[in-house]
């Protein structure tokens, strides 16, 4: 199953759509992500929390 976080769903106003065939590579792009697009400077538990919060299962 394709691990799938929509950036919209975590408070951002963005288009972006992370698809990973792992969480742990998912969490990994989009923190990639808001660092590069948000300027997120660190990603932290919370942000990490809310992130999973919202990851979906896409077969």
């Amino acid at each position: 199953m394709e691990k799938i976080i929509k950036c919209r769903d975590v408070g951002y106003d963005c288009d972006g759509v992370i698809r990973a065939k792992t969480e742990e590579e998912a969490l990994n792009m989009a923190a990639a992500h808001a660092k590069q697009v948000h300027g997120l400077n660190e990603v932290t538990p919370e942000v990490v929390e809310k992130i999973k919060s919202v990851m979906t299962e896409e077969q």
